[in-house]
């Protein structure tokens, strides 16, 4: 897919080096229980890259003027929760890519292609509530925030600090004008 300034697609051995340096970011991995190591990372790209083989859409390598900047796309939720099952959007960018529209931009496409080709009816998003970068995301691209679904991630221990996490809805039926660069607004 491309957007106006992005080409998302399937991932190539060559990303591996730049996702590596960016999920070893500290910064990058802040609301993340900890940086992964080289082989965390290269674990996650081939968990990625499953997902591409098994559904034909995942989490998409984004790519500006040739270069790797991460990842937007989505992913079923790997875990139960009173929410389940349901599609994940994420994203997650080399800091350097931050600040720059790329992740709602992308966010945007990833949307648009669940609802117009997938068909789905809900996409979700989580994060801890501290994370205020990536829930600007979900409210540039339309999402809301459903108190009610707030839930403690079950991944994480009780009494670890980033156990607590905030979920955002996004409904198909909320599509109703189009975005700047061509996609549903959703």
């Amino acid at each position: 897919m491309r957007t106006q300034r992005l080409v998302m697609r399937e991932w190539r051995e060559s990303d591996r080096e730049p996702f590596a340096e960016l999920n070893a970011d500290p910064e990058v991995m802040r609301h993340f229980p900890e940086p992964l190591s080289r082989e965390q990372s290269d674990a996650f790209a081939d968990k990625i890259q499953t997902g591409f083989q098994e559904r034909g859409w995942g989490l998409w390598a984004l790519e500006l003027d040739g270069t790797f900047i991460g990842y937007t796309g989505l992913q079923p939720v790997s875990f139960e929760a009173h929410f389940t099952p349901a599609v994940e959007i994420g994203w997650r960018l080399a800091r350097g890519a931050w600040g720059h529209g790329y992740a709602s931009e992308a966010a945007r496409a990833a949307a648009a292609f669940a609802f117009t080709e997938l068909g789905l009816d809900e996409l979700v998003s989580f994060t801890v509530p501290a994370n205020t970068r990536s829930r600007a995301v979900m409210e540039r691209i339309g999402m809301h925030h459903d108190p009610a679904g707030d839930f403690d991630h079950p991944a994480l221990p009780e009494g670890h600090e980033q156990r607590p996490h905030v979920l955002y809805r996004l409904r198909a039926l909320q599509r109703t004008e189009g975005f700047p660069d061509g996609t549903l607004r959703a």
